[in-house]
């Protein structure tokens, strides 16, 4: 910073997330000063009350699983005596907490000058924070203030008999019964973490599928793998009235049938969505303001830069076509701390960010889904291969399937043959899309995969197989 004005620097970021972060390292590490204000905890909603805690807790509830699968498919005599819910919160917060002092450490050695408060902007170059005084920026701002979750109107979070996914983990103790609302990514991890440990769970979803934006046979396997755990899974259904009860709460559910269905649970999760957070910012001062829909929208989406010139955006304040993910704020973070260093610029791209659901089973897309690829005029190629066709597939004994969608031949102007998307359902498939997300990105064609041997048995070896056949050397398919 200025030796003469230690309030004037490079960069100022609003937003110690993932994408707040990240944009600070790297402009660090570009030799930009950095100021980074934070009204919370560094590493923001992923890391305290999201991504890694529920991650954390969903590999405990793969464990309970796992000792249910061993007595019941593999005649290993083992049981569950109980559950010390403490302990697992204990080892919950440990792993949150290493994660939160390796941030705090990186941003200190990077020399970040991190400060604690509520920041607002108060001009295109300046920026007021809480307790800190006002600070100008050279280079640019970059507002990174994430996420809320969404209530229904007339509803309100208690923390016990109704709670959101900011405080479904941190309840006192584990609910006999969970009606889930909302079959999005969240809504399906969380109906899946609370059927492991032994709650009676109902999922509800308003669309006609559960996860909506992905690809149609992945709503569909993921609905038949959840209903095969015992989760009532009701689709295009719609919660039309809530009552409070002392120990729980009681809601009724339209069907698609037009049929009022009463669920009595002791709790009741809302996962209906995330809207960004500016209350507070004051955009109005800097020139900005949100859309219809709260989203801070860039005017060039190469650099990520409002109308406003040299304030940008990172993260859940991006309306689509950014998806509101952890790893894609990582990438639009470093974009704009090497945008603001003067390194040119390359978008990110979108169609190439993995999504992925990490119940049992999993779920991971990346690129196009069947409709949107035919929606866009396409001629196209899709081969579906069952997981269970592969020896390690019936190993797991979980169902699911790799389907590949590939542009036919000179269709459509896209290149000879390549690879749309990629999605997977099934067990670990979130540790196999990192194949399928180079395939989609380098606009790999099937016969340039097919020719990659994979290895013998594994589940990633179906992936292998789908594009084999799509290029005409299926030896299991034809």
């Amino acid at each position: 910073m200025s030796e003469t004005d230690p309030n004037t620097t490079d960069v100022i970021v609003i937003g110690g997330g993932t994408g707040g972060y990240s944009t600070a390292l790297r402009a660090a590490a570009l030799g930009l000063r950095v100021v980074l204000a934070e009204r919370e905890l560094i590493g923001g909603t992923c890391l305290h009350r999201g991504c890694i805690p529920s991650k954390a807790m969903l590999h405990a509830a793969e464990l309970v699983d796992g000792i249910a699968e061993a007595r019941e498919r593999w005649g290993v005599k083992a049981t569950v005596d109980s559950l010390d819910w403490p302990a697992l919160v204990a080892t919950r917060d440990t792993i949150v907490e290493r994660n939160h002092q390796g941030v705090a450490g990186h941003l200190r050695t990077a020399e970040v000058r991190v400060l604690k408060g509520t920041a607002r902007l108060t001009g295109p170059r300046t920026v007021h924070v809480e307790d800190a005084g006002e600070f100008t920026a050279r280079r640019g701002i970059v507002l990174a203030t994430g996420s809320r979750p969404k209530m229904l109107p007339g509803l309100a979070a208690d923390g016990r008999r109704v709670v959101t996914s900011d405080d479904a983990l941190f309840a006192a103790g584990l609910p006999a019964s969970v009606l889930v609302l909302g079959g999005g990514a969240i809504g399906v991890e969380y109906a899946s973490f609370h059927r492991s440990m032994g709650a009676e769970v109902t999922l509800v979803e308003a669309a006609g599928r559960l996860l909506p934006m992905e690809d149609e046979d992945v709503g569909r396997h993921l609905a038949r793998g959840l209903k095969k755990r015992g989760i009532a899974v009701r689709t295009g259904s719609a919660l039309t009235g809530t009552e409070l009860l002392p120990d729980g709460v009681r809601a009724t559910v339209r069907t698609p049938k037009g049929e009022e269905l009463v669920i009595e649970a002791e709790r009741l999760l809302v996962a209906v969505g995330r809207a960004p957070v500016t209350d507070g910012l004051d955009l109005a001062a800097a020139g900005l303001a949100a859309d219809g829909r709260g989203f801070v929208a860039p005017a060039d989406w190469a650099r990520l830069e409002t109308a406003v010139p040299g304030i940008h955006v990172v993260g859940d304040l991006l309306p689509p076509p950014s998806p509101g993910l952890a790893h894609a704020s990582f990438a639009e973070g470093l974009l704009v701390a090497e945008t603001l260093a003067g390194l040119p610029s390359r978008a990110v791209d979108y169609a190439a960010v993995p999504r992925v659901t990490y119940s049992s089973p999993q779920t991971a897309s990346v690129g196009r889904t069947e409709a949107e690829a035919r929606a866009g005029g396409l001629d196209i190629k899709v081969n579906t291969m069952p997981l269970a066709a592969t020896a390690k597939g019936m190993v797991h004994g979980q169902g699911g399937m790799v389907k590949v969608i590939a542009a036919a031949d000179g269709a459509g102007g896209e290149a000879s043959g390549t690879v749309l998307g990629v999605h997977l359902v099934g067990p670990q498939v979130s540790e196999m899309i990192a194949e399928s997300q180079l395939i989609v990105g380098w606009d790999a064609e099937p016969a340039d995969v097919a020719q990659h041997i994979h290895a013998h048995p594994t589940l990633s070896e179906a992936v292998g197989e789908a594009f084999l056949t799509l290029a005409g050397r299926g030896l299991h398919q034809h």
